[in-house]
């Protein structure tokens, strides 16, 4: 049978799949065959079978209703692919999907996505997490699913073989948050807030005390109830009930905040004495908003992604300049967003392919604003894109766009915040 997904004409059953470009080309020759005895064998190659019916030629596709935009409660970048959480908690990504990181049953580059298709399984979802080529999420019953590449065993399930649609977490556990990193998964368990992780463990982000890749969920070493947690590239942050917050794995930039350069398997504590409400790792640093809502990052600096207006390493946490305050900051591979007190969307860091959204390409020391005033309620900073949801649930990407990442349709470098697509 041929993917779901596919519409006709479908030659390709059985056969050599057709490339986007031959597509409209074999539209046109269809006109000419519809009325043959060639037309149903055609049709009969979908999952949709129906009795065929003769076509009208002049509007061969009249009776397929244009797809409606989606609306989002959550949307977010990752490596090369986008996934979101749609308001009835449907999950749909888009992008690459060599790993099977979309969730569509597929594997195949041909099948990388330009605009979003729906995550198979009929599960709902509360909220996703992805970066380079795995996204887990947590369901309406609180339970977690991953699925995409699983060479370190960062799905969770117990094997290392790659999965192209969901499969559950080893453990029957119940989890409130998951967080993924590049080859590893954290998550927090519910009610107790506990937090787990499993995957590559190279550098200690795992923090279990060890150094050993975990293909099924371990408990992080101290028995801390935490509030809210973040995965990085290689480390890992958490904020306990008290809001005080720890960091493990790699420190080779000072991304844990300690004030030292030395790695760490199991949670130290943050330097500095502040109060932090919410922390968000990315390749090399981090970023954490305090109880009273100022901004403050420590890492590496080398694209200006710490925001204090220069390109310095900070071991210890330091202030972003410019007093705005933020409810909330995500930190991607060398550029972090966040979303102000008013719903303002501010970037700041490496812009390479335009991934903060100022319509430029020029690296910001400093937050700048993203263009188009929109009313942003949520971002998910990736690796080199952007995706973020208005205070009206419409889901926005921006940045590279080489494989479809950003999902309005095209290929198309987006230097500003673009609507993502209906789905396919």
């Amino acid at each position: 049978m041929c993917p779901k997904s596919w519409q006709w004409p479908v030659l390709s059953c059985g056969l050599v799949p057709l490339t986007r470009e031959e597509v409209p080309v074999l539209n046109r020759h269809l006109l000419v065959l519809a009325a043959s005895a060639l037309l149903p064998i055609l049709v009969a190659c979908r999952d949709d079978v129906e009795s065929p019916t003769e076509p009208t030629l002049a509007t061969p596709h009249a009776a397929v209703a244009a797809a409606a935009p989606l609306s989002f409660l959550q949307v977010t970048g990752g490596g090369l692919h986008s996934c979101g959480v749609a308001t009835d908690n449907r999950a749909y990504c888009w992008g690459e999907n060599h790993y099977g990181q979309l969730g569509d049953g597929t594997f195949s580059d041909a099948r990388d996505r330009v605009r979003p298709g729906a995550v198979v399984g009929g599960l709902e979802f509360v909220q996703l997490s992805l970066t380079g080529a795995h996204t887990c999420g947590v369901t309406t019953d609180r339970r977690l699913y991953c699925w995409g590449m699983n060479f370190y065993g960062q799905l969770g399930d117990g094997s290392s073989q790659h999965q192209s649609s969901p499969v559950a977490v080893a453990g029957n556990r119940q989890f409130r948050s998951v967080e993924v990193g590049q080859h590893y998964t954290c998550a927090l368990s519910y009610p107790d807030n506990q937090a787990y992780c499993w995957g590559e463990n190279s550098s200690g982000q795992l923090g279990d005390g060890t150094r050993t890749a975990r293909s099924v969920p371990v408990a992080v070493r101290g028995g801390r109830a935490f509030r809210s947690l973040s995965a990085g590239y290689t480390h890992t942050c958490a904020v306990t009930m008290t809001y005080k917050t720890f960091c493990w794995g790699t420190n080779s930039n000072g991304q844990l905040g300690d004030g030292t350069l030395s790695n760490r398997n199991q949670p130290g504590l943050v330097a500095g004495g502040q109060l932090f409400k919410q922390v968000s790792a990315g390749e090399f640093h981090t970023c954490a908003v305090t109880t009273t809502a100022q901004a403050f990052c420590w890492g590496e600096g080398n694209r200006g992604q710490i925001g204090d207006g220069t390109n310095e390493q900070r071991l210890k946490p330091k202030a972003v300049a410019g007093g705005l305050t933020f409810d909330r900051l995500s930190a991607g591979f060398r550029h972090t967003c966040g979303e102000t007190s008013g719903n303002q969307l501010y970037c700041w860091g490496s812009n390479r392919y335009g991934q903060l959204g100022d319509g430029t390409t020029v690296f910001r020391r400093t937050p700048v604003a993203v263009a188009g005033g929109l009313p942003f309620k949520q971002v998910g900073a990736g690796t080199y894109h952007t995706c973020g949801k208005t205070s009206g649930d419409v889901a926005y990407c921006w940045g590279r766009n080489d494989v479809g990442q950003v999902g309005d349709g095209t290929t198309t470098q987006r230097l500003r915040a673009t609507p993502v697509a209906a789905p396919q």
